[in-house]
């Protein structure tokens, strides 16, 4: 029984995706609801913004806490929700399109629901399904770890939101590229999240595109075919593509790409937050430093603890209720709340810039400090004329 109550604060985000998924069934007001459940996270976040508690642990013999079993069927079992969240939203859509009357009705016999939808609770349909296809991330991101079946499952959830290339930039770039101005998911000092999320999400396309042609070209096949990696990851959200264009048109399609620029958004978001600032040599090993850390209470059972980021990057193919706490820089927040912040650039600017003079002091290498001194003056992160640093993190 302890062992169940341990691993049930990591059903979290699946409960709340099938709410989520609920609410846009019934319909009416209720599309809403995942747009309401993101704000009461938020609070809940900063609420519990002095609260870090360790992962899952390990019992009294040295064996896991986690439920391997039971923890990656809720991450496979994620794949068909997720896609059924869309089917959701595209039936809504042909509601729209067409014209379905507004009036009560019951689905599959028990649920009530509104049968119809207005142009406003579309829209709010469509926001509530970005921002929980967006949370699709974290189990997209801990099956990429894997390889066979489960990386292909990867690589669907990811496809739903057109980005299958995630995948493989994520293991073969990002996880060795961090810190440095080659890893494209390493926000530099003085960029915003918007601009961000752009040449993330694009950068991490184009690591693809050249690995696979780099890769076919060594194999002497052509570059359009099936063979190809980086097509084939775009094949994979064909379906989704179809599916809205073929309920709605135009509508659908505006619907589609509102879900995927959302879900994408948090995507990037959580690469800006991960490693903000951070600053590594070319050549140099990766280490703890070269990540934030992000234990709150909140975050780490909503995202199954993604944010413990030092340990993931040591032991990328560690579950991730076996992560730890292993002396990264920790910025003390939650991802809900730091997420708020960094929409506001001039405030996340004035917060970071602190936070990255404290990291160069305590610690960035020797080499590593003289690279900060030339973006800190390029990016205004420059200390204070007297003032060696801004604290602790």
């Amino acid at each position: 029984m302890k062992k169940l109550l341990i691993n049930m604060r990591y059903w979290m985000a699946p409960i709340l995706i099938l709410v989520t998924l609920a609410s846009i069934l019934m319909g009416g007001m209720f599309v809403w609801v995942g747009v309401a459940l993101f704000g009461v996270g938020i609070i809940l976040d900063t609420l519990t913004i002095n609260m870090h508690p360790t992962g899952a642990g390990f019992d009294e013999h040295g064996d896991t806490n986690g439920m391997p079993t039971l923890q990656n069927t809720v991450m496979y079992v994620m794949l068909p929700v997720f896609a059924l969240l869309q089917v959701a939203l595209a039936w809504r859509v042909y509601q729209y399109t067409t014209g379905v009357a507004i009036e009560p009705g019951v689905l599959f016999g028990v649920l009530p629901v509104t049968m119809g939808i207005t142009g406003v609770e579309l829209v709010g349909a469509a926001i509530s399904t970005g921002i929980f296809a967006g949370i699709g991330i974290i189990y997209g991101h801990e099956l990429s770890h894997t390889k066979g079946f489960a990386f292909v499952v990867s690589r669907l959830m990811m496809g739903l939101s057109g980005s299958a290339h995630f995948s493989y930039a994520h293991v073969y770039n990002h996880h060795l590229e961090l810190a440095h101005e080659d890893d494209p998911a390493t926000s530099p000092r003085g960029r915003n999240i918007y601009h961000h999320f752009w040449l993330s999400h694009m950068g991490q396309s184009k690591f693809l595109f050249g690995m696979e042609a780099t890769r076919l070209a060594k194999l002497n096949k052509p570059f359009v075919s099936l063979e190809n990696r980086w097509i084939r990851g775009y094949l994979m959200s064909l379906p989704t593509m179809l599916l809205f264009t073929w309920v709605g048109g135009a509508v659908g399609i505006a619907a589609m790409f509102l879900v995927w620029t959302i879900s994408n958004f948090e995507l990037e978001a959580l690469n800006y937050m991960e490693h903000y600032g951070l600053i590594r040599e070319k050549g140099q090993p990766i280490d703890y430093r070269h990540s934030w850390d992000n234990a709150n209470l909140f975050s780490a059972w909503f995202f199954i603890e993604i944010g413990r980021q030092g340990d993931h990057h040591d032991r990328g193919e560690t579950h991730f209720w076996e992560l730890d706490e292993v002396g990264s820089p920790d910025g003390r927040w939650g991802y809900f709340t730091e997420f708020v912040v960094a929409l506001i650039p001039p405030l996340y600017h004035s917060v970071m810039k602190r936070k990255l003079a404290t990291w160069d002091r305590d610690f960035a290498t020797e080499g590593e400090r003289e690279i900060a001194a030339k973006i800190n003056a390029q990016a205004g992160y420059e200390l204070p004329e007297g003032h060696d640093s801004y604290g602790t993190i």
